[in-house]
């Protein structure tokens, strides 16, 4: 897995490009903002074998994930105790994610779940890591986008499960 010195730096809304298979396939960070734009952003995501993404609703945001390596169950819907959406996913998939529908991505393999997501708006801090999953719910309060990233007039706060 890649090291901090191995990780793609987030330039801001400059023009960026990288090989982003490689980048997610080596990325051993729960989470780690690759690029943000003024519209939308890429990080990269490794989920432990049994782990998850975290059963959560983006009121505001879509989102769009591709899994790169490892295996998963991708499970959607518009409460989180009503998830009636459900579809295993591998290498090559992607999940499109509407904004506002309550969502979660579970590692069923036996390997980590290497994964990117594009989220539109930007949704995160620029170039923010986060090692674990506790190191990003801890860090929620300050893990907030860019004063000039584009955001919806009315902030509404995430929901989690």
């Amino acid at each position: 897995m890649a090291s901090s010195a191995d990780r793609i730096k987030d330039i801001g809304p400059d023009p960026q490009a990288f090989d982003i298979e490689s980048a997610t396939k080596s990325n051993a960070d729960y989470r780690s903002v690759a690029w943000t734009g003024r519209y939308l952003q890429v990080t990269l995501m490794s989920i432990p074998v049994g782990g998850d993404i975290g059963l959560e609703a983006h009121p505001e945001t879509d989102q769009f994930l591709r899994i790169d390596a490892g295996k998963g169950r991708m499970q959607m819907g518009p409460k989180k105790d009503e998830l009636t959406f459900e579809q295993e996913v591998s290498d090559g998939w992607c999940i499109l994610v509407p904004a506002g529908t309550w969502h979660n991505v579970t590692n069923i393999g036996d390997e980590p779940m290497q994964l990117y997501a594009i989220y539109a708006p930007v949704h995160h801090a620029v170039g923010r890591v986060h090692e674990t999953s506790e190191d990003a719910e801890a860090d929620e309060p300050n893990d907030t986008p860019p004063e000039w990233s584009v955001q919806p007039e009315k902030r509404v706060d995430d929901k989690h499960g």
